[in-house]
């Protein structure tokens, strides 16, 4: 397969999100397919987090930018080059480890980890969820203990399935795609390089891998549905 977007149209950053909906969308813009951001969130949080207004965020320390309607719950951890913008819920023991912009309303819950990540609005991680380089669409939600996978096992570069051929990322790490309005299950996996299109729900204990088209039902490898209730 030769990697030209033309043959990858249902992968593209306008295919999985609506524009807008995230502090970051500026960034998005300067690429195609969503796994070439990933690289570039821990910068463009330096670049314009200190173009934030001080009248709306409060920068606790280095690179750390706080909306001031934002709920952050003191056993949770910041890290560094962090954005949580306006009435975003960051929750007892949540772990922002790095890189990571966390959308207005959106919510970050109990023991749920964030490395490497964008949470467009009102994107949800409220339980025990696992979240590394990934990128998380508008009003898209993870089921408790539901996960994503960022390093294959044996460590080579991460690719796409899709459409029975592997698109090459060229990255180490790379977690998973949701499209907005996604639902994931409580306690599925979603493997290195996974990509969701918008609308679709992925069942409970799922595990998987590659490309699910938008508007779908995915209840396991090869079992995947038309959701005729995604708008």
């Amino acid at each position: 397969m030769t990697d030209t977007v033309s043959n990858m149209d249902k992968l593209l950053i306008n295919k999985l999100f609506e524009p807008g909906h995230t502090l970051a969308w500026n960034l998005l813009t300067q690429y195609s397919l969503p796994w070439e951001v990933l690289p570039n969130i821990g910068r463009f949080i330096e670049k314009i987090g200190a173009g934030l207004s001080s009248d709306e965020y409060d920068n606790p320390e280095g690179n750390v930018w706080i909306h001031k309607t934002a709920t952050v719950a003191p056993t949770a951890s910041i890290g560094k080059s962090v954005i949580i913008c306006k009435d975003a819920n960051i929750r007892h023991c949540a772990f922002i480890r790095e890189f990571a912009i966390v959308g207005c309303s959106a919510v970050v819950g109990n023991s749920t980890e964030l490395k490497n990540v964008i949470l467009f609005d009102n994107a949800q991680v409220p339980h025990f969820n696992y979240v590394g380089d990934s990128i998380l669409g508008y009003k898209a939600h993870m089921g408790a203990g539901a996960i994503t996978s960022n390093v294959k096992s044996d460590s080579s570069l991460v690719t796409v399935a899709y459409e029975g051929n592997k698109v090459e990322t060229g990255l180490k790490k790379f977690g998973a795609i949701l499209g907005d309005g996604v639902e994931v299950g409580c306690n599925a996996v979603l493997n290195p390089g996974s990509i969701v299109g918008a609308g679709s729900t992925i069942y409970p204990l799922s595990f998987v891998r590659g490309f699910v088209p938008a508007h779908s039902i995915y209840k396991q490898k090869g079992e995947v549905i038309e959701n005729r209730n995604s708008v």
